[in-house]
């Protein structure tokens, strides 16, 4: 029978991001741009397991594999990361060519009327127009899967109608998210939803695979975002996966380097300008080339008064968005009154009217663009425009937003210096860029890459390094990067790469809390029917006791969707004697395929007999026999190391000393989080042992 006890752990199945942030989409239509920036560089690819549950099943599914098998999984590796690359990078061009020719054809028509004096009309049709690509979205906006293609086909069409309605929004962090929902739907074989299922494409049956796609499709989305190859995969590496590899580096560059490619082919196809009102389709390489970039000693130091100054705004911009998205959070349906808002800021500041240009205009080499006011309404606007437009009812990105702005005070800090320094006011705009992206995403290696891809000037290399290095250590003194903050508002359990300070004096005895439950090797069905009724456990240990045992012992770790697929199957049995390899007979690899990117079999879906309730079930062959254990002294901060390095979904934890239960808890992600370790000891809020940051003034937490 199951047992429960009360010194173990409740093992809360916190493990998966993608179950609060489906909850918060059910209940909250307008999440889904939070969803997308989160999603895309963050939650998609922590939301997967690297754990594999090696039961005998598992063992014995690889064991008949022939060589011709072998050979096709290897190839569809390949040739998934080539089918994802084309894909993106197709998606990413059309939606820069829809971009381009809706705004354009909006842009051409009022600035006609305003010429001719028609301001009224001119503003009237500029609104209207704008209203209608905004409510294009806003229109019963629910996605409850994070990876469906629901999902994708709204992501795509959303992004398109955000960016022409002349919301102060980009386009990168939807294009991420759209690389990972399309690298998702090839993993598990299409969408069963619409009846779109490859047979041929599932040979991905457990999270590993599918989460090295979902990795490769996240840096294939950044690359065909700004057309930027290896700060692509630098980003995957950086900010993505939380355990790399060389596999998954080489299939992630194939990746980035098919969208290059498709890309490249697609440039050269619209020079002849067939494909937009620009005729580049929306891809823009900024010119700030120069062959004789020359700096002195003299220069460094206006350079690193811009990374200050942009890690300080960088940290203000993360503190004001994350007061404003909590305040989003209680508010449904701002899009609207948001868009006419931003429309009317457009209207009358002419020079907000298109992202790119404007950008084009900024880091342009020359030093007589702007004036002082134009440039300093520029930014203010900017930078608090972003802030409210990110967080409402479309795919939002901050790439592009915070691009402009850092771009905008870059350039008028080299307005500044003037004569003084040997940079040119376009130099200065993009060192001002790197600055802002620094303070607010605290990114720095693929950052400094995708900046000089996107410049195409190696010549800023040693000067971008710089100030994305101080902008990010200001910056941190001050709070995280805006995804954590955007992620602890929503309540996601990530795991930082990093242990707080106040993990080393505590063990992970101090955070496991009760009751446990466990099952018998061989469990009635009855007692498994009722635990799965009674909790929303996704794990659970098995243990044997006499007489299959000479003392109680853990024999391993059971999912829950395994066990729910067991009784689906009704593989029981009169009397509590082993099955042994006859059960595995009954089923077949795919029965334990990880289910896509909908929900699976849930236990009130089944239905069983009184005579079936009192059978029992053998569950030795499908538990994982070989789970990741700590003994309950060991240092919370290691544990953490373990947990996160190693890609886990549960850590058992067992006893010190012998003679006591064989399992006192099971570790989850939930457990390793800073809140829930503070709620346990709350003490430790005072403690010295933190990291050293610089508290923002009481007035503030006013807000």
């Amino acid at each position: 029978m199951s047992t429960n006890f009360t010194n173990g752990e409740a093992n809360r199945d916190h493990e998966s991001l993608i179950t609060p942030l489906l909850s918060s989409q059910r209940s909250l239509v307008n999440s889904t741009s939070q969803v997308a920036i989160v999603g895309a560089h963050v939650c998609p690819i922590e939301s997967l397991d690297y754990e594999i549950a090696e039961n005998d099943f598992f063992k014995q599914d690889w064991r008949s594999r022939g060589k011709m098998q072998i050979f096709q999984y290897v190839l569809m590796k390949w040739l998934l990361c080539f089918l994802i690359g084309l894909i993106v990078s197709l998606i990413g061009f059309f939606n820069n060519l829809a971009v381009e020719n809706i705004a354009g054809m909006k842009f051409v028509v009022t600035s006609n009327m305003m010429m001719l004096n028609k301001f009224g009309m001119a503003f009237l049709v500029f609104s209207v127009s704008n209203l209608i690509l905004t409510l294009a979205y806003l229109n019963g906006v629910d996605a409850p899967g994070i990876f469906s293609l629901r999902t994708l086909v709204i992501k795509i069409i959303g992004s398109i109608t955000a960016v022409s309605s002349s919301l102060l929004v980009g386009k990168a962090g939807p294009m991420v998210h759209t690389g990972a929902c399309v690298a998702a739907l090839l993993g598990q074989g299409g969408s069963k939803r619409f009846k779109l299922t490859w047979r041929w494409l599932r040979f991905f049956k457990n999270d590993r695979d599918r989460r090295d796609l979902v990795t490769c499709g996240s840096a294939a989305g950044m690359a065909a975002a700004f057309r930027a190859p290896v700060g692509g995969v630098l980003f995957a590496l950086e900010e993505m996966a939380s355990w790399w590899r060389s596999a998954l580096l080489w299939r992630s560059f194939f990746t980035t380097a098919v969208v290059a490619i498709v890309l490249r082919a697609l440039i050269d196809f619209c020079l002849s300008g067939k494909c937009g009102l620009f005729g580049k389709g929306g891809l823009i390489m900024f010119d700030v080339y120069s062959e004789s970039v020359t700096y002195h000693l003299i220069d460094v130091l206006p350079v690193l008064t811009l990374g200050a100054i942009g890690g300080i705004l960088g940290s203000l911009y993360n503190f004001l968005l994350d007061k404003v998205l909590r305040i989003y959070s209680r508010i449904n349906e701002k899009g609207v009154a948001l868009q006419n808002f931003t429309c009317l800021c457009n209207f009358h500041f002419h020079f907000l009217s298109s992202f790119w240009t404007t950008m084009a205009c900024l880091i342009k080499n020359t030093n007589f663009e702007f004036q002082y006011p134009s440039i300093l309404i520029f930014f203010v606007t900017c930078y608090f425009l972003s802030i409210i437009s990110f967080g409402i009812v479309a795919p939002a990105g901050l790439f592009i937003p915070v691009i402009v702005t850092g771009a905008s005070y870059g350039r008028f800090v080299g307005m500044l210096v003037g004569s003084h320094s040997n940079l040119d006011h376009g130099l200065y705009a993009v060192l001002g860029a790197a600055s802002f992206l620094a303070g607010s995403m605290r990114m720095t290696v693929s950052l400094c890459v995708i900046i000089l891809e996107l410049t195409n000037n190696l010549l800023l290399l040693p000067l971008i390094m710089l100030v994305l290095l101080v902008s990010k250590t200001v910056a941190d003194a001050f709070n995280s990067n805006i995804y954590d903050l955007i992620m602890n508002a929503k309540g996601f359990p990530y795991l930082e790469t990093h242990t707080e300070p106040y993990m080393r004096q505590l063990t992970v005895g101090d955070v496991v809390r009760g009751p446990l439950q466990v099952f018998q090797g061989i469990e009635k069905v009855g007692n498994i029917v009722h635990v799965l009724s009674t909790t929303s456990h996704n794990g659970f240990p098995v243990i044997d006791e006499p007489p299959l045992s000479e003392s109680p012992v853990l024999y391993g770790l059971i999912l829950r969707a395994h066990v729910i697929e067991l009784l689906k199957k009704k593989a029981f049995m009169p009397t509590p004697v082993p099955i042994g390899t006859d059960a595995l007979n009954l089923f077949s690899a795919g029965d334990f395929l990880k289910r896509g990117s909908g929900n699976g079999d849930k236990i009130e879906d089944l239905q069983f007999t009184e005579e079936e309730m009192e059978m029992f079930l053998d569950l030795h062959p499908f538990t994982n026999a070989s789970p990741y254990t700590v003994v309950e002294t060991m240092s919370l901060a290691k544990a953490l190391i373990l947990f996160r390095e190693v890609g886990l979904r549960h850590l058992m934890v067992t006893p010190k000393i012998s003679g006591r239960s064989p399992v006192v808890g099971i570790l989850t992600r939930h457990d390793f989080m800073p809140g829930h370790i503070l709620g346990l000891h709350p003490m430790l809020t005072r403690s010295r042992w933190k990291r050293l940051r610089i508290r923002a003034p009481r007035i503030f937490k006013l807000f």
